[in-house]
């Protein structure tokens, strides 16, 4: 049984979901502290043709909060987003199947961040054809909210009966090996290989949110996609 656990982001880059694909469970970790200007609430997309942010406004947003904490602030140009995704993607070859599931998410009134960048995420999967079972930890492991943090992983990864936990390649610098196979767990860190593929430019801008890569690509590419990486 292999497991990761990470923190939901909406509409994170391929990687995220290289991650989601290479593992039978998938936590999304959503009661731990947000952090400002990262991935949670925000990614990067084409607009006209160059790399640009998309951002989902937020009420109070603080690093003093938990991601599941944090509201949605709905009158804060929020149709801008879905406006900006329209106008920039509009011409791309599957925008007609990609556009109405953003719109479905982004439109259905989800009260915090975590919720609604766990759904993006599921949106994707079920798209793909990912089959990965979710956890959320606020939901399925609060009881495991008290331990420091390598010990709440290893804990969450012995609950779901886990011989092998995946962590981000950032992790390196946080977690040891030798720590988790102490808890009979094979600690892995997944590292992407690089992706290409047909933008409308010739300049490629890599690393975009999964929105693009769904909008110019078929699954049966996008699959292919799901693969390139490597297991340090």
């Amino acid at each position: 049984m292999t497991v990761a656990i990470m923190q939901p982001y909406y509409m994170p880059y391929i990687g995220y979901f290289q991650m989601i694909n290479a593992v039978d469970s998938f936590v999304f970790y959503d009661d731990v502290n947000f952090i400002n200007r990262g991935w949670v609430n925000r990614n990067r997309i084409l607009v006209n043709n160059e790399p640009s942010y998309i951002t989902i406004p937020l009420l109070k947003a603080s690093q003093n909060k938990l991601i599941n904490e944090i509201e949605i602030n709905y009158d804060k140009n929020f149709d801008k987003i879905t406006k900006t995704i329209q106008l920039n993607y509009k011409k791309s070859p599957f925008f007609e199947r990609i556009y109405p599931l953003i719109v479905k998410d982004l439109t259905n009134k989800y009260k915090t961040i975590s919720d609604l960048a766990i759904n993006s995420c599921i949106t994707i999967c079920q798209y793909l054809g990912i089959d990965t079972k979710f956890y959320i930890s606020s939901r399925d492991f609060a009881d495991t909210k008290s331990l420091d943090r390598a010990e709440r992983l290893q804990t969450i990864c012995k609950k779901l009966n886990a011989n092998r936990y995946i962590n981000a390649i950032g992790g390196e610098e946080l977690y040891s090996k030798e720590g988790f196979l102490k808890q009979k767990i094979e600690l892995k860190f997944i590292k992407s290989k690089p992706i290409e593929y047909k933008q409308f430019s010739n300049e490629f801008a890599p690393w975009l949110s999964i929105i693009d890569i769904t909008m110019f690509n078929p699954k049966e590419s996008i699959h292919k996609m799901l693969e390139q990486y490597e297991l340090i």
